[in-house]
């Protein structure tokens, strides 16, 4: 069923997006499938609840330090309802950090321009209102199975998949 559902993503996305050669427009655009497309974003990201008596800074020092460990450097930290508190309105703790590894990121843009866009691999620590805390990212194996990578790509893709599930772990459980 998965890949049945990635290879109707694939091809969606593909009759969609790309564009011929020096044309402004994509070429007979299928009709859009709204279920679909909901289906791909519920697909594309991945949460994960905060393990009980972890809480949202502790899963953020946990993944930091899980990540220095790693060598992945925390490239961008956006303290999102910060700055919507400040900006007069409540707000529910939200959190965004980024990680990179700017040489993987490299060869992967090298390859293919488009990885450009899911850089750097983000991770929310968010609160729901229930004040219960969730990690959410995107979901790396759809990237990793959706895309044909040459032979020396693919064991990079696989660490930062791997890396980046090892950071969100550490923050779910609160690991130091």
């Amino acid at each position: 069923m998965k890949h049945s559902l990635f290879a109707a993503m694939i091809a969606w996305a593909m009759a969609f997006l790309p564009l011929q050669a020096g044309a402004t427009q994509p070429t007979e655009a299928p009709a859009f499938d709204k279920q679909m497309a909901q289906q791909m974003v519920q697909n594309s990201i991945q949460k994960f609840r905060l393990a009980d008596g972890i809480g949202v800074e502790d899963a953020i020092s946990s993944m930091q330090l899980r990540a220095n460990m790693l060598n992945f450097k925390l490239v961008a930290d956006l303290p999102l309802s910060e700055q919507v508190e400040a900006m007069g309105e409540e707000a529910n703790y939200m959190r965004i950090l980024a990680f990179c590894d700017a040489l993987i990121a490299k060869k992967m843009v090298n390859y293919d321009i488009i990885f450009a866009g899911f850089l750097p691999c983000r991770i929310a620590v968010v609160e729901d209102n229930d004040g219960q805390g969730w990690i959410i990212t995107m979901n790396m194996d759809m990237m990793l199975h959706a895309v044909e990578l040459p032979e020396d790509l693919q064991p990079l893709a696989m660490k930062v998949r791997d890396t980046i599930y090892s950071i969100v772990d550490a923050g779910v459980n609160g690991d130091l």
